[in-house]
Order: C-alpha cells, then sequence, then structure tokens
C-alpha cells in the first residue's frame, strides 16, 4: 500500500510472550503509516513474528519504577506522527474504527475507543464495553504517576486507568470514537485466570491506599468512586453486565461473560 493511502497515526503494541496472539493483532493494523511492537523481552516468537509482519520492533527493560512501559514509551522512542493508538495484543482493529480513525482530527486531545469483547468466536454485542483513552495526541496526553510500586500484584506496565490531559493542555476536551475495537481477552482461560489474580491484587491495593487518578471525563469519575465504595460489587458487577446492559440478549457468551465480572470482582474481595 503506497505512502499516501496509510493513516497518518503511530501505533503502539505493547507485549510480552504474546506468540499466540500478536499476528492476529498486527494483521488488522497494516492500514496505518507506522506499527511499533514495544517488547519485553519475549521468551517465545513475538518479537521475530513482529518483524515478519512489517512492525518495528523495541526492547523495554523495566527499571522498577516510572515511567512505566506506555509513558517510557511516549517519552524515548521516535515516532513519525503526534496521534499515538495503543492496541493490545489481544486487540484486533475492524476496518471500520480504522477507518474512523483516518478522518477524525476535531481540536480535541484524544478519543475514547470501546472495546467489545469476544467469547469463543462471538463478538458480544450487549453486556460491558471496555472504554480506554487509547488514540491521543502524545503531547497533550500523558500517563500519571499513582502510588503503586509496592503493590501486590503491581507490573511494569499502567494499570486500569485513563491517560490524563498534560497541564498545559488542560482545556481540551476528549471525544469518543463510534466504531468498536474486538477484545479477545478470554481466548486463553488459564491465562485469564493468571492474569486477573494479579490485577485483583492490584486493584485491591489501590482500592485500599486511594490511589487512583482522577478519570478526565467528570461523571466517569463519580460513577466509579460510587461503584468502589458499594458492598457487593460482584452481585452489582454480574447484573450491571447480564440485565442492565442486555447481557442476556447474547445467549450463553453474554452468561460466560458477566459470570467473567462478578469472579473478577470476588478476586478483588478476596485480596483484600
Amino acid at each position: 500500500m503506497p505512502y499516501a493511502d496509510k493513516i497518518p497515526v503511530s501505533v503502539l503494541v505493547m507485549t510480552r510472550n504474546e506468540e499466540s496472539r500478536i499476528a492476529r493483532c498486527l494483521e488488522a493494523l497494516q492500514v496505518f503509516d507506522e506499527i511499533v511492537v514495544v517488547d519485553s523481552g519475549s521468551a517465545d516468537k513475538t518479537a521475530s513474528i513482529a518483524r515478519d509482519a512489517g512492525a518495528r520492533v523495541e526492547n523495554f527493560v523495566w527499571d522498577k519504577g516510572y515511567p512505566k512501559k506506555r509513558q517510557w514509551s511516549l517519552d524515548n522512542l521516535p515516532l513519525h506522527h503526534d496521534w499515538v493508538f495503543f492496541v493490545d495484543a489481544d486487540e484486533v482493529v475492524p476496518a471500520a474504527l480504522a477507518e474512523e480513525i483516518r478522518v477524525v482530527r476535531e481540536n480535541c486531545a484524544g478519543y475514547f475507543v470501546k472495546g467489545r469483547y469476544v467469547m469463543g468466536q462471538k463478538i458480544l454485542k450487549h453486556g460491558l464495553c471496555n472504554n480506554k483513552i487509547a488514540f491521543f495526541n502524545r503531547y497533550m496526553m500523558m500517563f500519571p504517576v499513582v502510588d503503586d510500586l509496592d503493590l501486590p500484584g503491581m507490573g511494569e506496565i499502567e494499570g486500569h486507568y485513563q491517560p490524563v490531559l498534560r497541564p498545559e493542555y488542560k482545556d481540551k476536551t476528549i471525544s469518543r470514537l463510534k466504531a468498536p475495537l474486538f477484545h479477545y481477552a478470554h481466548d486463553d482461560s488459564v491465562g485469564w485466570m493468571e492474569r486477573h489474580h494479579r490485577y485483583a491484587d492490584w486493584e485491591s491495593g489501590m482500592n485500599a491506599r486511594n490511589a487512583w487518578p482522577a478519570d478526565p471525563v467528570p461523571w466517569r469519575q463519580m460513577l466509579k468512586k460510587v461503584f468502589r465504595a458499594l458492598p457487593g460489587r460482584p452481585v452489582l458487577a454480574f447484573i450491571h453486565c447480564y440485565i442492565f446492559k442486555f447481557g442476556f440478549l447474547d445467549q450463553k457468551p453474554g452468561w460466560d461473560f458477566a459470570r467473567s465480572r462478578a469472579l473478577y470482582y470476588t478476586m478483588i474481595k478476596k485480596s483484600r
């Protein structure tokens, strides 16, 4: 594809031992001008698969402090473009989302991207979506430093919180893309359990320490604070996902996904 047809965005994919998923992820990113895989010394074929797919591979060695992996990439890697798109190895960017990114450039700092979960081979049309600021101007936004370096489950990559506006761009807005990306978080049940036990340990510590950075969107921040304070969160998470978000319309995959949400909050409760 000629350069003129490429989407002028730098895509950053964080990896560590992702050989079973990285090819699927990178295949969908070929329409972007620059694809950079930031790899943490994978012991499998992740790096070679990425190079074969045309991505540039950069090595990351964590020094146990900040900046963590995503912000380190923004601070240290030579990138072709101001606009960056963070994509996980277990995510796939469909053509509709790529083409929306090609044409949008509002006077804003970044965009929320909606993640539709995939259970088995079924893309869920209902239930909880994973909304995150994954597409943004790297000079206007940054990943905050939080007080988590001594928490169990803490790792080399920023946790489940949003990047924030840099102080000099506080007047900028954050918008939202319409087309979703597809999140294959459940394609490895053993890996899902291992990852979410670590996430739960970390999130439990973040809750106890009240170390969460403020969400850039005030109403989201308010809802998060209320939900973190509620008792019975496993049951509430299931009801929210399966009933209020119409997860039951996805039939058994919708049930399985709602149960996984309840299981995760049960893990957090047990980690306290």
